[in-house]
């Protein structure tokens, strides 16, 4: 049951990606749907980062004033949104986390 669900789950996902990326076919996407799109990468990057950023491993929430993932979040924002360069602003936010997490805030 396990291989025939993981198979059933990578033809959805080939045949899906395979209709967006195969340039023989004609699809094209209408402007609300991809403003639509658009919305899905920080939805679910926030899904992704925001457990992380605001709860414990054992469980219960981080306490805010101290938090080296909620300082260096809002830090990498900041830096995302005034250098607009994806690598150096990956680079330098790391950096800054690891100081913030290792020197700095300790959690």
């Amino acid at each position: 049951m396990i291989w025939l669900t993981i198979f059933i789950v990578a033809l959805v996902v080939f045949f899906n990606r395979y209709v967006f990326l195969e340039p023989n076919l004609p699809i094209r996407l209408s402007p609300a749907i991809k403003k639509l799109l658009s919305f899905s990468i920080p939805a679910i990057l926030t899904a992704i980062c925001g457990p992380i950023i605001f709860l414990q491993e054992e469980g219960g929430l981080r306490d805010l004033p101290l938090n080296p993932y909620i300082v260096g979040a809002i830090i990498s924002v900041l830096l995302a949104m005034f250098i607009r360069n994806t690598l150096v602003s990956v680079i330098l936010s790391l950096a800054i986390f690891m100081l913030l997490k290792q020197f700095i805030l300790i959690s």
